[in-house]
C-alpha cells in the first residue's frame, strides 16, 4: 500500500523551509505558486471549440498618467499652442486665397479661349456673308437678264394678240363678199426662241466654291484635332551614341541622313552596328506624348517606338523594328505602308493615295496605346492598343518599360537623285 503524502499549503513554505523553520517531510509535495510571467491554467469544457491557434492576449491600454508641470512650463505649452493656432489659421487662409486665385485664374483661360473661339466664328461668318452674298449677286444678274427677255416677249405677245384682233375684226366686216380691206400687219413676223437655258447662276464657280469650302473644313478639322495633339508635343532628339554609323545626325540632333559609307567612328556597346536604326536620347515612361517626323524625303523608312532592351548587335528580328515584341513601327517600303509589331503586320492606305510626307505619332503610356497619323489630314493610319493585342499575338498591351522613339533607314533606290534623310519637326509654338 502506497505511503499517504501529506500535502502542505505553499503559503507555509519559503525556498523549501516551512514557515516555522523546520524542513518539509519526505515526499512532500508542495502546491506550485503560479509565476507572474506565466498565465494560470484553464480549465476545458466539452462546450468550448478548439481553435487551430491560440488566441492572442489582448494588449492593454495605456494609461496616461498626468504630467506635473510648473506654472512657467504650462505657459510656455500655452504660448506654443496659441503659436501653432495662429499658424495654422495663417495657412488656411492662404489655402483660401490660393483657391479664389486658381478659379478666377481658370475664369481668365476660359475667357481668352472664348475670344480665341469668337474670332475665328466671326472670321467663318464674314466668309459666309460675302458667299452668300455672292450667290445673291448672281441670283439678281441672272433675274436682271431674265426680265429683259420676259419684257421683250411680253410685248411681242401683245402686238401679236393686236394683230389677231384686226384679223377678226377684217373677217367679220367680209360677209358674203369674201373681201375686206385689212390694215394689220400681215408679215406676222415670228419671234425666235430666247436662250432661257442660258440664263442661269454660275454653276462652275458655285461648285468650284464649295470644294474650296468642303477643303478648308477637312483642315479645319484636321488642325483642331492636331491642336489637341499638340498639347502634348514632346521635344525628341537622337541619341548619337545608338545610332549606326550609317546614318548621320545634324546638330540639333533632329536630322538625320542615310550615308552609302559608314563613319570614321569608334563601335559603342548600344549602337546598332548591322540594322540601319537610331533612338532617341530620352524615354518616356508616363503620360502623353507627340511627336512628328518628316519623311517626305525619304524612299524607305520606318518610324516608331522601342524598348531599351531591344537587340543593338546583329542584324536578327531582335535588332528590327515591328519584328520583335520590344517595338513598333510603320514602315514604308517598296511603295507600299504597313504597320509592324512582334513580325505581325497591317496594310495602311493613305487619303488620296498621296504619298506620306509627314508622320504623326501619339502615345499614352498608361493606355498602353501607340497611334500613327498623317500628319497632314491627321487621319489615323495605325493604332496599337489592348483592342488588337489578338491581330499582333499578345495577351495584353500595356507597355512595360520606359519607350523611346525610333527610326529606321532601308537601301535607298539606285534612281534616287539625293540621299535619304528625316527630321523630326519642331512643334514648339
Amino acid at each position: 500500500m502506497a505511503q499517504e503524502v501529506k500535502k502542505i499549503p505553499a503559503v507555509q513554505m519559503l525556498d523549501g523551509v516551512l514557515s516555522d523553520g523546520t524542513a518539509p517531510p519526505a515526499g512532500h509535495i508542495p502546491d506550485r505558486q503560479p509565476s507572474p510571467h506565466r498565465l494560470p491554467p484553464q480549465e476545458l469544457t466539452t462546450d468550448e471549440a478548439t481553435l487551430p491557434y491560440p488566441r492572442s492576449p489582448r494588449t492593454p491600454r495605456k494609461t496616461s498618467r498626468p504630467a506635473t508641470l510648473s506654472k512657467e512650463a504650462l505657459s510656455r505649452h500655452l504660448e506654443d499652442l496659441q503659436e501653432e493656432r495662429s499658424r495654422t489659421e495663417a495657412h488656411l487662409q492662404s489655402l483660401k486665397k490660393r483657391s479664389d486665385v486658381l478659379s478666377r485664374n481658370a475664369e481668365a483661360m476660359k475667357q481668352e479661349i472664348g475670344e480665341q473661339f469668337e474670332t475665328m466664328q466671326q472670321a467663318l461668318q464674314k466668309e459666309e456673308q460675302a458667299a452668300v452674298d455672292w450667290v445673291e449677286q448672281d441670283r439678281r444678274a441672272a433675274s436682271s437678264q431674265l426680265n429683259r427677255v420676259l419684257k421683250d416677249w411680253t410685248q411681242h405677245l401683245s402686238q401679236v394678240q393686236k394683230n389677231i384682233a384686226c384679223a377678226k375684226r377684217a373677217l367679220e366686216q367680209a360677209g358674203t363678199e369674201g373681201t375686206q380691206e385689212y390694215t394689220g400687219d400681215l408679215s406676222c413676223q415670228k419671234k425666235e426662241d430666247a436662250a432661257q437655258e442660258g440664263i442661269k447662276l454660275s454653276e462652275g464657280r458655285f461648285q468650284r466654291l464649295l470644294k474650296t469650302l468642303r477643303n478648308i473644313s477637312k483642315d479645319l478639322q484636321a488642325q483642331l484635332q492636331r491642336k489637341n495633339f499638340l498639347l502634348d508635343s514632346t521635344a525628341v532628339r537622337i541619341d548619337r551614341l545608338a545610332s549606326n554609323r550609317h546614318i548621320a545626325v545634324g546638330r540639333d540632333c533632329r536630322l538625320m541622313y542615310f550615308t552609302g559609307e559608314p563613319q570614321a567612328a569608334p563601335e559603342l556597346p548600344l549602337q546598332f552596328d548591322k540594322v540601319c536604326c537610331a533612338l532617341s536620347s530620352v524615354g518616356m515612361a508616363t503620360g502623353r506624348h507627340y511627336w512628328e517626323v518628316d519623311v517626305g524625303c525619304c524612299s524607305a523608312w520606318a518610324v516608331g517606338a522601342a524598348y531599351g532592351c531591344i537587340k543593338r548587335k546583329g542584324a536578327e528580328k531582335g535588332a528590327k523594328l515591328g519584328r520583335n515584341r520590344h517595338s513598333w513601327c510603320l514602315e514604308q517600303r517598296d511603295g507600299r505602308l504597313s504597320a509592324w509589331h512582334n513580325d505581325h503586320h497591317l496594310a495602311c492606305q493613305v487619303r488620296g493615295h498621296r504619298p506620306l510626307r509627314k508622320v504623326g505619332i501619339l502615345l499614352d503610356y498608361q493606355k498602353g496605346r501607340l497611334a500613327f497619323y498623317d500628319a497632314r489630314t491627321m487621319k489615323l493610319l495605325q493604332e496599337f492598343s489592348a483592342v488588337l493585342t489578338s491581330v499582333f499575338d499578345r495577351v495584353h498591351h500595356q507597355f512595360m518599360e520606359p519607350v523611346f522613339p525610333a527610326f529606321r533607314f532601308f537601301k535607298p533606290d539606285s534612281g534616287q537623285l539625293g540621299p535619304d534623310h528625316m527630321e523630326i519637326c519642331d512643334l514648339h509654338l
